[in-house]
């Protein structure tokens, strides 16, 4: 790995970090040790993930909070990831055009990515990215993701406050909540509240809520109209008022952590199959024991299991 890149993504060179998030798309095989080196530089950042169906105006409401924190002089990063397609990876996709307005601004930072070849998909790509940006200096991240799948939700829900958007008329309660997006939302957004339906999709959510029984933090509704910036300061504030009940709870630093464990499960489990999946390649007796039914599955990956063991 380039020695300065490190130094070059800590000083927010947006070359650096771009060829770093880069990295991270790829799964490029320096990544551990650019990692590694930026890691103790990390930890500053909030996070807020925006999560919602297609449609909804998750970019819009990016942008807006952009300029809200912007107006805060807040230095502020804006990854908008895709878990599923391998095809817009650093493109700025249409609706993100709107963000140009702070293009040239030094303490902003705007990127489309998908994972391409990284073997943990988005769900790992994700942290790795955030503190990349957190590294370079950005005290806020915001994380848009596509849409509501369950791809979609753990890249959000991987963030310090998690807003569900939704708009007039967005559908069914019930199937919302199967969705799993009850669980994972900090704030409910209702965008295009110009729009009529506004005050009973409110009334929807809330009654869902009541419904959830989250006694420690119940989750607001906030009306918006992302593109006229109607509601954006109110949404701030929610924002804001979760994340003081989440440092003094002490939640803040607990869902980090488990995060962070939940991470490192996730990538000792995904290099641990690409170590058994290469064993059993290298073990052609194994592999025709198993052909002939001489061995099960079970006792394979027993054996398997066992070997890494001892490596």
């Amino acid at each position: 790995m380039d020695g300065g890149l490190v130094e070059h993504i800590l000083a927010g060179d947006p070359r650096a970090i771009a060829r770093a998030l880069s990295m991270v798309e790829d799964g490029a095989p320096d990544l551990p040790e650019l990692s590694a080196a930026l890691y103790p530089h990390t930890g500053q950042a909030y996070t807020v993930g925006l999560t919602g169906s297609p449609g909804v105006g998750k970019s819009s409401l990016a942008g807006a909070l952009l300029g809200a924190a912007r107006r805060r002089e807040i230095p502020t990063a804006v990854l908008a990831v895709d878990p599923t397609s391998p095809f817009s990876g650093g493109a700025l996709l249409g609706d993100r055009v709107r963000m140009q307005d702070h293009a040239t601004d030094p303490n902003v930072y705007i990127r489309s990515m998908a994972t391409r070849g990284h073997h943990g998909g988005m769900a790992l790509a994700a942290p790795e990215a955030v503190r990349i940006l957190d590294a370079a200096g950005f005290d806020l991240v915001i994380v848009e993701t596509v849409g509501v799948g369950q791809a979609e939700l753990d890249v959000a829900a991987a963030t310090d406050t998690t807003l569900v958007v939704v708009t007039p008329g967005w559908g069914d309660v019930v199937q919302l909540s199967k969705a799993g997006i009850l669980e994972v939302a900090d704030v409910f957004v209702v965008n295009k509240s110009d729009l009529d339906g506004a005050n009973e999709a409110v009334r929807d959510l809330e009654s869902m809520i009541r419904l959830g029984g989250r006694p420690a933090w119940m989750p607001p509704v906030v009306k918006v109209a992302a593109a006229t910036g109607e509601g954006i300061e109110d949404l701030w504030t929610a924002i804001e008022a979760h994340r003081k009940h989440a440092e003094a709870s002490g939640d803040l630093v607990r869902d980090r952590s488990r995060r962070l464990r939940r991470e490192v499960e996730s990538l000792a489990s995904e290099i641990l199959r690409r170590r058994l999946g290469r064993a059993l390649e290298a073990d052609p007796e194994l592999i025709a024991d198993l052909d002939a039914r001489r061995i099960d599955p079970y006792r394979a990956a027993s054996s398997l299991a066992d070997a890494a063991a001892r490596t």
